[in-house]
């Protein structure tokens, strides 16, 4: 149900008439509706009683509408499902046979999807029937329904003796994750937000934002008035509804209308996901990748396809900035009184299809220097390229070499190397290891672009990224395998849990008499409220050439850029983490003579085993 556009829904207490109301939302502009399963006052008894033998069916039939109308239309409703944790155990089989009941016919019908409402975190048995349904293989989406914010006790609103803020500050986001731990974080299962007129902290909104929001429930008590008598939202509100829009959930309007007509609620949220701020080139480029996991390219042990180094090339910021770097660094070596009779040596290692090579040329043109420039490439397919742009535009300007740049036996040293040999972790594509080998050919005083690297590390809490790696087994590979590959993805349905900190860095040229490219790190985060650990997030910044830099961390992101997404270290179990905790995780880079891997631990709150030893499951082959 949900796409490009809003898709909302109207929620009704009660439907006398489905086909009216559902004729009625329609002409309104409303995609689907929410209906109670069964109606609110009819009493069932399934276990004694003199209900239990009443004669009748116990909700409308499925006649009522098509089947393409129940599969598209109708968000079902389960009966409050309070009783089904009394301790008493009539009351409690009585519930569980009811909800059950319920869970049932609303796969008979082949409801797209069914709504539940959680009001404590009172919830072990309710979960364990919505998880064992699910399991059995059932066609809809399960909503759970939780307030952003725990609902003030009425009792309590109207007593002195209790202060205002000790009650109604409950964490609803306990609730969720209990229930959703208990239920095994199914994929099937996710959250419907109540959004409350007063919006929480921003850092409460984020912990959100990290879940599965499939729906979010916008009553129309939060909705203020404009001086022509239409309803609108607050500037807060409606940044909250873009940033859910932008998860791909779906709002429903609930209870009584309170402006000229229901339509203007609709309306509105269409309005204002239309006049959204400008979109990025990175999350232009990213749209439809968000959480999709991808193997991390191993561009020495492959030969890199046409394809993939277009998509590159189109970067609007990565060879611009290379760009201004090697304009700093020819100006440097090349001083005003001796542009008109020096000649400098600039090497491309890893020129790919020649974008570097070309923002070399433009760089000596804008510094009306004098250059001469080596293209190293060992993909045979991308050396064709270079050799034709090489006959047709570049002539005696560039030499291409058809060579691994660790094999090649320069003809002379070079003033200037550049490459773009970084991964999303900055080292994980293995620059230390070519660079160290490239560096022989350049001059004592030479200069490297990139000059420096360091990859970044910080623990997210992402159900749904979870929930993609875990459906990534493979048959043939260690039963843990999925779970100790890092993967490359665009970070979206996500929470950072504490702002990334450095692990490696590596610097250009190498000047340790002993190169080795080993390394290990502990890192310790600090927990500010409570969180689940569902992996690490890996991110690299460089540092080009003097204060030109790149960067995919979160807090230093290159606006724009998107020539690289973050890299994704998962963890076998989650990790439920509170505020105050530390999270320590120790990672290793291991090295030998035909790879390079990665190995990781956490060590707390909790000791988990180590992922990926002796790279058993992930390498990079050199």
């Amino acid at each position: 149900m949900a796409g490009t556009r809003v898709s909302c829904g109207l929620e009704y207490s009660s439907v006398p008439e489905l086909n009216d109301v559902l004729q009625e939302s329609g002409k309104s502009g409303y995609d689907f509706i929410s209906v109670p399963l069964v109606h609110p006052r009819f009493k069932r008894e399934h276990i004694s009683g003199k209900a239990k033998n009443r004669f009748g069916a116990f909700t409308r039939s499925d006649l009522l509408l098509s089947s393409s109308e129940w599969n598209s239309l109708i968000v079902g409703r389960v009966s409050n499902p309070a009783d089904v944790e009394s301790p008493v155990q009539h009351i409690r089989r009585n519930m569980e046979e009811s909800i059950i009941q319920e869970l049932t016919f609303a796969a008979h019908l082949g409801l797209p999807a069914i709504m539940i409402s959680l009001k404590n975190d009172n919830c072990v048995n309710l979960a364990r029937l919505v998880n064992n349904k699910v399991i059995q293989g059932v066609g809809y989406q399960v909503w759970v329904r939780v307030p952003m914010q725990a609902p003030l006790d009425e009792a309590a609103a109207f007593r002195s003796d209790i202060q205002k803020g000790e009650d109604d500050c409950t964490d609803t986001w306990n609730w969720w994750n209990k229930f959703h731990s208990i239920a095994n974080i199914e994929k099937k299962i996710g959250v419907a937000l109540e959004i409350p007129a007063d919006l929480p902290d921003q850092s409460v909104i984020q912990r959100w934002l990290g879940e599965p929001v499939r729906c979010a429930i916008l009553p129309t008590s939060i909705w203020l008035t404009n001086k022509k008598g239409f309803p609108v939202l607050s500037r807060a509100h409606q940044d909250l509804v873009r940033s859910l829009f932008s998860l791909h959930a779906q709002f429903i309007i609930c209870g009584p209308v309170r402006h000229p007509h229901v339509k203007f609620y609709q309306q509105y949220l269409e309005h204002i996901i239309k006049i959204r701020t400008e979109v990025d080139a990175l999350t232009e480029f990213a749209r439809g990748y968000e959480d999709y996991l991808q193997c991390p390219l191993q561009p020495l042990m492959d030969n890199l396809e046409s394809q993939t180094y277009e998509v590159f090339e189109k970067d609007p910021i990565k060879y611009t900035e290379y760009g201004n770097a090697m304009y700093l660094a020819i100006c440097d070596r090349i001083p005003e009184e001796e542009k008109d009779t020096k000649v400098i040596v600039l090497m491309v290692v890893g020129a790919g299809r020649g974008p570097l090579v070309r923002a070399a040329l433009s760089a000596a043109r804008r510094a009306q220097r004098k250059i001469k420039v080596f293209a190293v490439e060992k993909n045979p397919n991308a050396v064709v390229t270079l050799q034709s742009q090489q006959d047709e535009i570049w002539g005696d300007l560039v030499t291409v070499v058809s060579c691994d740049m660790r094999d090649w036996d320069a003809p002379e040293k070079a003033d200037i190397i550049v490459s773009e040999l970084l991964g999303s972790f900055g080292d994980n594509e293995l620059s230390p290891e070519c660079l160290d080998g490239a560096q022989k050919f350049l001059k004592e005083d030479g200069i490297s672009i990139p000059s420096s690297y360091t990859s970044f590390l910080s623990p997210l809490q992402s159900p749904k990224l979870y929930n993609e790696v875990r459906i990534c087994r493979e048959k043939d590979k260690h039963f843990l395998a999925h779970f100790e590959t890092p993967y490359v993805v665009y970070l979206h349905n996500k929470r950072e849990i504490a702002p990334s900190q450095p692990l490696f860095t590596f610097s250009h040229p190498n000047l340790n008499k002993l190169i080795d490219n080993k390394r290990y790190k502990c890192l310790q985060f600090q927990v500010t409220e409570d969180a689940v650990l569902h992996g690490f997030g890996g991110y690299f910044e460089t540092t080009l050439y003097k204060k030109v830099m790149l960067s995919i961390r979160p807090e230093t992101h290159s606006k724009g850029m998107f020539s690289w997404f973050p890299i994704l270290f998962p963890i076998k179990e989650p990790i439920p983490v509170s505020a105050g905790n530390i999270i320590e995780v120790n990672f290793w880079r291991c090295t030998n003579s035909k790879n390079v891997w990665y190995e990781w631990c956490v060590t707390s709150p909790q000791v988990q085993a180590i992922h990926n030893p002796n790279g058993r499951s992930y390498t990079i082959g050199l």
